[in-house]
């Protein structure tokens, strides 16, 4: 996933917080999973063993959903694939996807007073006396 680019003023972090739920099979998942990723810098780490899950916080700016769960993928690990489970991965990836390319979209300019628009539409408009007839018809004798 794409980072925002650093930038010369400090951004307010984005903190998250999710669970990542494991299948049934193979069991004992949860403490190899949340011992991996307890050696991930800047993640705070905690073992829900009875739900199947372990509870992740993060800022956004540092991690994202997608990339824990593809790293734990990666290593072998098995999540849960219930519908349920695969439409909550899919939204909140696509919700911090969003989040991470509105960070990076350049502020917009806001008018400096509310009349601009509308002088600057009688700037385009053309004055005085406008006549549509070409000027091959109006000089014909």
């Amino acid at each position: 996933m794409k980072r925002p680019a650093a930038t010369s003023y400090k951004t307010a972090p984005i903190r998250k917080e999710r669970n990542i739920l494991f299948a049934k099979f193979p069991p004992d998942q949860v403490p190899e999973a949340s011992e991996f990723l307890g050696r991930i810098e800047q993640l705070e780490v905690e073992k829900r063993e009875q739900q199947r899950a372990v509870g992740v916080a993060y800022d956004l700016h540092q991690h994202s959903l997608e990339e824990l769960e593809g790293s734990l993928e990666d290593q072998g690990y098995h999540l849960d694939n219930t519908l349920m489970s695969k439409m909550m991965r899919a939204l909140i990836y696509y919700v911090e996807e969003t989040q991470l390319h509105n960070l990076e979209a350049p502020e917009r300019a806001l008018k400096h007073s509310q009349s601009e628009a509308y002088t600057r539409a009688w700037e385009r408009h053309p004055h005085g006396d406008h006549d549509d007839t070409p000027p091959e018809w109006r000089e014909y004798k």
